[in-house]
């Protein structure tokens, strides 16, 4: 664990970190693809699709937070973690907990809009 890594507001998780949050938005891209093949398949009504928010809302979560390099768990709990998965750091002082706070806000309204968005636009498809 490197607290040297540890950027207040930018930058809280590691290379592990990073690769499990991908694997997150890949399990959630896989699983919005599944569920929206089989709502085609079986002809269900057009409001079902509504329901993939959920799916693509893990999607977006783990692609922005290993994009960011962020977890925004991590920011509200005021930890970070750069060592093996699990083993957390505290933040030491209020500015970087504030500063980590105000990114985790940021990129759960940037997941929600992009879930919210994808959401939309496969509702508005004419399938």
């Amino acid at each position: 664990m490197s607290t040297a890594d540890y950027i207040p507001g930018a930058c809280n998780i590691g290379k592990g970190e990073v690769k499990q949050r991908q694997i997150v938005a890949l399990i959630g891209l896989a699983l919005s693809i599944s569920i929206l093949a089989t709502l085609i398949s079986i002809n269900a009504p057009r409001s079902a699709r509504l329901g993939l928010f959920i799916p693509l809302m893990v999607a977006s979560v783990g692609w922005v937070q290993s994009r960011k390099k962020f977890c925004l768990a991590y920011g509200f709990m005021g930890t970070f973690n750069f060592g093996k998965l699990g083993q957390l750091s505290k933040v030491a002082d209020s500015a970087s907990r504030a500063a980590d706070r105000k990114t985790a806000l940021s990129i759960l309204f940037q997941t929600t809009a992009y879930a919210a968005i994808a959401t939309a636009l496969i509702y508005a498809l004419p399938l």
